[in-house]
């Protein structure tokens, strides 16, 4: 393969009258609502016979721990895309409800027993 005799970028963004040049990228900001769907996904609010519940869908990129899931009672491996859900009328209010969201295969939490 040949080389270029073309020198390299640097790393820092090499500025022109006080403007950056096109390769710099703008600065990400985790306020964003955009980019918080993008790396937790979009939360949905679902009802059910036995309440409201949240549920958010972690893609297999996003998902990088191991969880139990409570309706097989097996493990969801990192890379396995799944579900993450919590009750929307907690009676301790949405922090105690977010504190007791569980992770669910997606097969699951469709097929799962309203009956207790």
């Amino acid at each position: 393969m040949a080389r270029s005799n073309r020198p390299r970028r640097s790393s820092t963004p090499a500025t022109r009258g006080g403007r950056t040049n096109k390769w710099t990228r703008p600065s990400l900001d985790a306020d964003e609502p955009w980019l918080e769907k993008a790396r937790y996904g979009v939360q949905r609010l679902q009802d059910a016979p036995d309440g409201q519940w949240h549920v958010r869908k972690i893609s297999a990129t996003s998902a990088a721990k191991t969880y139990k899931c409570p309706g097989c009672g097996q493990f969801i491996k990192p890379g396995i895309e799944h579900l993450v859900a919590w009750r929307a009328d907690h009676w301790s209010g949405d922090d105690a409800s977010a504190q007791a969201r569980r992770h669910w295969h997606p097969k699951c939490w469709d097929s799962r027993s309203y009956k207790y």
